[in-house]
Parts: C-alpha cells; structure tokens; sequence
C-alpha cells in the first residue's frame, strides 16, 4: 500500500507551494491538503493572511457536523460522515470552478451520441443493451449520484481502521479512555468524511464517464457523461469534441452491457474491496513505539510522526489475493469493452485507435483521479494489466467467435486468472477442446452434480464400512446364534 486511507499520510506533497485554493490543481484539487488537514473552505494556511469571516465559516461547518454526531443524525451513522463530506466535495467543487451545468445542446449531442454507440456495438458483441436511461453530469452531480456507492466501499475500511486502532490499544488505556473513545469514534467520522470530500471534489473534477474507474458506481442502467471535464479532456487533442464524446459514450454503454447482463460482476468487485478492507491489520508493536515517541507539547511532530508510515497497515497475505484478483477482474473488464469498442468503432471514427490508446495510458499510469481512489480506500483500482486482458479477449473472438467469447461471462468460474493472461493461447486452447462450449453453464452444473454424488457415495460407504463387524465364534448374526461343534462333535447352539 503506497497509499493511506483516509488522511494517515498528505495528500500529494508535490503542492506544498500552491496555497491558493481558489486557482486550484489542473486536476480538481484543493490546493495544499496540508495546510488544511481537515478540508475546510476557508481555513487560513500557515503565512496566510487571517480572515474573521472565514473562521467563522469554519467554524459554522464544525459546529454543525459535532452537533450531528452528538445527536446521531446526519451522516454519521456509521463510521464515517457522508453529510460532511458531500459538503466539503460540493464546496471545493465551487472554490475551484469545476461546477459548469450542462447545456441543452451538450445534454442533447450525449443522448444522441449513446444512441448512436449502441447501434455499432450490436454488432461487435452479443451481450444486449444495457442502458436503460442517458444522463448528462456536472460534477456536483457526479458527487451526489455516486455517494451510495462511496459509501459500500468506504465503511468496511474505515470501520476497520476504527476497530484495528481499538485493538491495539492496551486494556489499561481503553479502561481510561473511557466516555472519550465515543468522541474520538465522532472525531474520526469527520476526518474520514473531510478526506472523502476532498477526494471526491477531486476525482469530480477529472472522470469523464459514471464508469471510467471501472466500477459501476451510478445507478444501475444509467449512462452519465460529464461533457465539462470532457471538454478539458481534449484540449490540445487537435480532434473535436463530438468524437471524443462519442468515443466516450461507446464505452460508457460497453461498461453497462458487461454490469447489467452479467449479474454477478458489480457483486463481485465490489465484494474484493470489502474483502481487502477486512485484512486491515495494525502493527502493536508500532503503536507502542509511537507512544514512547510522543511528545504532547509538540503537535508538529506528532503530526510527522504519523505521516510518516510508522502507523500504516502491513499488506496481508490475504489482502494481496485479494488485490491480485481484482487487478485481474478489472483488467478483463476494460479489456473487454476496450476490444468491444475498437471492433464497433475502428472503421468508422477516425481518432478511435488514438483515443483508445490515450485512455488506456490514462488507466494504466494512473492519473489524479486513480492516486486519490488509492488514498480514499487505500489500495490501487489500477488494471496493469489491460493490454494483457484485452490480447485474451481478440485472441478468444479470432479463434471461437464473438458469442464464444462473450460466454466466458456466463459464471465466474469460467473466467481467465492472472496466469491465463500469461498464456492466452493455453486458455483459448482449453476452451476450444471443452465438448461443452455451447453450454459451459451446463458442463459446470454436471461437474458440481458429479461431485456430490462422488462424495455421496464416499459418504454411504464409509457408513456401511463402519456398520459391518467381524463375526468371531461368540457373535450373534442376524439370524441368531450360530451352531457350533463340541468337543465330542456335538451341535451346540
């Protein structure tokens, strides 16, 4: 984990020279996270010039997100406050200027270019439609449409973290702590929503589409581009903007293909993430060094103290399957709709293989939007390996079809692992010779029947085994007493 959840290490150390908030980073940023730990609007830097009505502004938003807490309303019912952090994302969003609404001919040119997307992938894969509903997104809208989501992913890890930190505390120090580790846990809602805001305002002001990180994190069957960031997106392109948006919308309808008729794909990745969130582990021995550290009276270097890694969670066995499983799911994600995209759109749009090449170094090198996931739930949702997928994937068409291919969806048993992205010609060749291609589904439920008759059978005859016992001269058998020959040769019973 390069990366801390939640605000245990900066943000980007790149800034600490832009304080300026109001000019912010080409990205959507906030300016230097730094000086402002908490993401408050407003709140005077180090050297800055002190400003009343911002610090009572500032402290307004205190006020109320405490009060919230201490009532048990707002969006504090978990581990995190969601109320706190919309505010924060909306405000930077407006600090920054990143709040363009669209207009009706942007509106109208992003159903008409959806629309238009769906009828050239017919052709190019045999999954159905998926959208049901086509929106048009300013990046506010971005925010509050994708909360929902944010919000599965985000409380497993932070309610781990919560817990891991209590874990480690000795008994003693709980005993102590006493009413204050119910403050603290209010406490730690805010500074996780204040970090989930100004990740949010930042990742707002830079995605392009509701699923570009490869996650289907707006409501189900609806298709949302945001034509602002788009209109950033090709500055210095040399190719018009209808293109770019068209190219966009191709891929934004591919992602809801995949989501919406393979119904336990969403499921599925979601689940990881929760699954990585539940290795969280925090090192003791760590903590207890930190406490022989800490000096009180000098809150600087107590803050660089625990900036400085010495607190952060060690990657677990676990968690690295964990991790490894959905790079590689999210790598034969978007190498799917990568060749889906291409084989719909190749010879008709004449910038489709630059712009394919562009997002794809845009995904694979992680740009502002991929650091801030990482810092937001603490690990990478990168696919390093998309090229690897998307060579599986044209590989799979050119031997056995399109429909063939697009079957390898049917149930999660069936997809290619991290070494058959090694060896795509291994994996197109165990396909090509499985006598049940035409039904994988049903190749699957008889193996699984198979199997539990196996152990059906295993199961009866161990029981039969244990039952029978050896007859020696004294048994009784199930017709009664056996005869048996005296010493003189008379029957005795």
């Amino acid at each position: 984990m390069t990366n801390m959840p939640f605000g245990f290490g900066s943000q980007d150390p790149d800034d600490s020279d832009k304080g300026d908030s109001s000019q912010g980073r080409s990205e959507g940023g906030s300016g230097n996270p730094g000086d402002n730990p908490f993401g408050f609007a407003g709140m005077p830097g180090p050297g800055g010039n002190f400003d009343m009505g911002q610090l009572g502004q500032m402290l307004s938003q205190l006020g109320q997100a405490l009060s919230q807490s201490g009532s048990g309303g707002g969006g504090q019912s978990g581990p995190v406050n969601y109320d706190l952090a919309k505010q924060l994302a909306v405000q930077q969003l407006h600090n920054n200027q990143r709040t363009e609404r669209p207009s009706q001919e942007q509106v109208k040119a992003i159903e008409d270019a959806v629309r238009l997307a769906e009828l050239w992938l017919d052709a190019s894969t045999s999954l159905p439609a998926g959208v049901r509903s086509v929106q048009t997104w300013s990046s506010v809208d971005w925010v509050e449409k994708t909360l929902p989501v944010w919000q599965r992913l985000c409380d497993p890890i932070a309610q781990r973290m919560s817990a891991a930190w209590l874990e480690a505390l000795p008994e003693e120090a709980k005993q102590a702590a006493g009413p204050l580790l119910n403050m603290l846990g209010q406490m730690g809602g805010m500074t996780f929503g204040s970090q989930l805001g100004s990740g949010l305002a930042q990742l707002g002001g830079d995605v392009l589409t509701s699923t570009e990180v490869g996650l289907p994190l707006g409501p189900s069957g609806t298709a949302a581009l945001l034509p602002a960031n788009i209109d950033r997106f090709v500055e210095g392109l040399d190719r018009p903007t209808s293109e770019a948006t068209l190219f966009l919308a191709a891929r934004e309808a591919a992602h809801h293909r995949l989501f919406g008729h393979v119904p336990w794909l969403a499921q599925r990745l979601l689940a990881t993430v929760e699954e990585y969130a539940r290795g969280i582990h925090i090192d003791t021995s760590a903590l207890e060094d930190l406490a022989g550290k800490v000096d009180p009276s000098n809150p600087a270097a107590m803050q660089e103290m625990m900036s400085s890694g010495m607190l952060e969670p060690k990657t677990t066995p676990e968690q690295q399957a964990a991790l490894t499983r959905l790079e590689t799911l999210l790598a034969l994600v978007e190498g799917w709709v990568d060749v889906v995209v291409a084989d719909a759109l190749g010879e008709r749009l004449p910038s489709a293989d630059a712009l394919g090449e562009l997002i794809r170094r845009r995904r694979a090198s992680g740009g502002p939007a991929e650091q801030t996931f990482a810092t937001l739930i603490g690990l990478e949702l990168r696919p390093r390996r998309m090229r690897d997928a998307a060579n599986l994937w044209r590989l799979m068409a050119e031997r056995h079809g399109t429909e063939a291919r697009d079957q390898v969806w049917d149930h999660p048993d069936l997809l290619p692992d991290s070494t058959d992205l090694d060896e795509p010609l291994d994996f197109a060749d165990r396909w090509g010779s499985n006598s049940d291609l035409d039904d994988p589904i049903a190749a699957i439920r008889r193996a699984e029947e198979a199997e539990k008759s196996d152990d059906t059978t295993e199961s009866q005859s161990s029981d039969s085994t244990e039952g029978e016992k050896p007859n020696g001269p004294d048994d009784e058998g199930p017709e009664g007493p056996k005869n048996t020959e005296g010493p003189n040769g008379d029957t005795q019973s």
